[in-house]
């Protein structure tokens, strides 16, 4: 399959038992989860029983899946009792997708908070976030997939060419990919919706990291105007990008191979519509 589509799924209650029933009625062909609070620092352990059943299900019907790291991490951080929680937090999702199978950990790139410059943040990103990759030595190791923000604040990433200065501080790391916003990138200003925008964009991604860095799309519409850095996520086709630019998308040499994930609102109904949105614009290139 060119481009799995799916999304993210709740997992309270298990990841096989809810998260992967949750997939089921979303017809979805590939899965993020959570394996820790995104909006805290506990690391917790995970039921191994669960954790077994979820890669041998996902395994068994060719289920790509991907873990997103909690949101509170931020190797930008001015301060260092948020970076020392941020190691730990990022080392326990890249550990836990290990255990369940997963292709890919996703990050959001972060801040130079305290009005730090920027090549400063950068050169912490560096001596914290690189021993992290260097410890990813197994096969089944994940990727750590970069996601770009919507430009809010002292953002270190949400433009494309921004993925450069990034790439170079982790010395390009073979176990490092990016996962591109579709909501995000455009809020950043790259209007996706204008004339060819979405491959302008994505050929701008490929020469800024080259080409097999990209891994996965967060694959969400905006309910905001390009360049707005506002991160609010819309329905596919709702918003402000437009159902086209994400035909466009799936016919880029770029997204070869690439899963899409959706984030939008909607609760089940909505994601199961997304996903079949998604699905539609996929075979009718």
């Amino acid at each position: 399959m060119r481009n799995p589509v799916g999304g993210h799924v709740p997992v309270a209650g298990g990841l096989a038992k809810v998260g992967l029933g949750y997939a089921r009625d979303l017809a979805a062909e590939t899965v993020q989860v959570f394996v820790a609070n995104p909006r805290g620092w506990a690391t917790p352990a995970g039921n191994p029983a669960q954790d077994e059943l979820f890669r041998a299900e996902c395994a068994a019907e060719s289920i790509p899946s991907y873990v997103h790291a909690p949101y509170l991490i931020n190797f930008g951080s001015h301060t260092e009792a948020t970076v020392e929680r941020s190691v730990l937090s990022l080392r326990h999702s890249l550990r836990r997708a290990r255990e369940i199978g997963a292709l890919g950990v996703v990050v959001h790139t972060g801040s130079a908070t305290g009005g730090r410059p920027r090549a400063d943040a950068l050169a912490q990103v560096r001596a914290r976030m690189l021993p992290l990759l260097d410890e990813l030595t197994h096969d089944d190791d994940p990727f750590l997939l970069l996601e770009s923000t919507a430009g809010q604040g002292s953002s270190l990433c949400s433009r494309t060419w921004d993925f450069g200065p990034y790439f170079e501080a982790l010395d390009s790391h073979p176990k490092l990919g990016i996962c591109l916003d579709t909501c995000h990138i455009y809020a950043a200003g790259h209007d996706l919706a204008g004339p060819a925008g979405m491959r302008r964009t994505l050929d701008l991604l490929v020469e800024t990291v080259g080409e097999g860095r990209l891994k996965l799309i967060h694959a969400n519409d905006s309910k905001d105007v390009v360049g707005a850095h506002k991160d609010r996520h819309e329905n596919i086709g709702s918003g402000h990008i437009g159902a086209e630019p994400f035909r466009e998308l799936f016919s880029h040499p770029a997204t070869e191979g690439v899963p899409l994930i959706i984030e939008t609102p909607g609760g089940k109904e909505g994601h199961a519509a997304d996903v079949a949105r998604l699905k539609e614009l996929r075979g009718a290139r």
